[in-house]
């Protein structure tokens, strides 16, 4: 699997909640701050077609939002 990579932007109390939940499996991921990347802003809205943080493409899924369960089930984590 390659590492998840994770659209964040500043002041995002949920992007900050995903990264801890990533960091508490031990997953090693890709950050990209569309606050601070415009390249990364532009990839997150054409390629993936979302506008929301917190954004999480796991492989081949796109997660756009808040999705603790969901992003689990991608990653293969069973509690």
């Amino acid at each position: 699997m390659t590492k998840p990579t994770i659209y964040t932007q500043n002041d995002c109390p949920p992007c900050k909640i995903v990264k801890m939940f990533l960091n508490e499996y031990k997953i090693d991921f890709v950050e990209k701050n569309i606050t601070q990347d415009q390249k990364a802003r532009d990839e997150l809205t054409k390629v993936y077609g979302a506008f929301s943080t917190p954004t999480v493409v796991v492989n081949d899924e796109v997660i756009i939002g808040f999705d603790l369960k969901r992003l689990a089930k991608a990653l293969k984590i069973e509690d």
